[in-house]
């Protein structure tokens, strides 16, 4: 009873902290996920390479698939990934998503559940484990079916999905933060900014969407708008998540461009591009 599956990570186009509504676009950089199921209904977990990690969120995640279409399984879990944790870049939904998956294939369940079902317990799985303040709808469901997605994170509703072929420029400080510690009343204060933000995005003007993202969302949360301003007009960038990452999309060679600008600074800045089909099964 064994199961494998990966996720990719994502950037955001609009932070659902300010108004409930967000969008987030699939990078290809994943998580993966193994679970080994067996009789003795506890689970465990581990996250490689981090001893110390915090592991609720994916038991958790074994758990609430078992609880809907197993049969009180125990088990064990582990995660491995390229994508950084704590950095803005949804490491939390790819993990969750790549351990929904996994779990369903050990069950050999992988047909009973929608992709959108089995994201959506992957999000209240998440919910359950307190480490997200929206939800993250938006980000779970961008790592889940790819391309970019718009919903509504408040009644859990898909309103758009895309899949553009950008190019995109991701620039890691050294510095995490955690999603959950977020200031959540500062981010409000940007509600007017983050309306049109979504107008934009329910549109499908993503590029100017993520430019009003990055700048209303740096001025909440404190982080220096220099590096948005480096990217724009040529590309359009903003701050990931609740941050420190940033994202730009854009034609490659601008990208390339702006990563020996942003190379200056102290992390880590890489090159990839849209992952347009989302969590898979391995």
């Amino acid at each position: 009873m064994d199961g494998r599956a990966a996720a990719p990570a994502a950037g955001t186009v609009l932070n659902a902290l300010a108004n409930g509504y967000g969008a987030a676009f699939a990078i290809d950089a994943h998580t993966e996920a193994t679970v080994e199921l067996d009789e003795t209904g506890e689970v465990t977990a581990e996250v490689a390479g981090a001893p110390d990690a915090d592991t609720r969120l994916v038991e958790r995640c074994v758990a609430a698939v078992v609880e809907r279409v197993g049969d009180g399984e125990g088990g064990h879990v582990r995660t491995e990934s390229d994508v950084p944790m704590a950095a803005g870049l949804k490491s939390s939904s790819a993990a969750a998503n790549a351990t929904v998956l996994a779990t369903l294939s050990a069950l050999d369940a992988a047909d009973d559940l929608s992709r959108e079902a089995a994201c959506r317990l992957g999000v209240e799985a998440a919910r359950d484990a307190g480490v997200t303040v929206t939800g993250a709808f938006d980000d779970a469901s961008a790592s889940m079916l790819g391309g970019v997605t718009v919903t509504d994170n408040d009644a859990d509703e898909l309103l758009r999905r895309d899949e553009p072929g950008w190019d995109v420029l991701v620039y890691t400080p050294d510095e995490r933060a955690l999603s959950a510690d977020a200031d959540v009343s500062r981010c409000e204060r940007v509600a007017p900014a983050a309306d049109v933000v979504r107008e934009l995005a329910v549109d499908g003007d993503y590029e100017r969407a993520m430019c009003v993202n990055g700048l209303a969302f740096c001025a909440a949360l404190g982080y220096p708008t220099e590096p948005l301003l480096e990217a724009m007009p040529e590309a359009a960038a903003s701050l990931s998540g609740t941050g420190p990452s940033y994202t730009a999309v854009g034609d490659r060679e601008t990208l390339r461009e702006l990563e020996t600008v942003w190379a200056r600074r102290e992390g880590h800045t890489w090159l990839t591009t849209t992952h347009p089909t989302g969590a898979r099964t391995l």
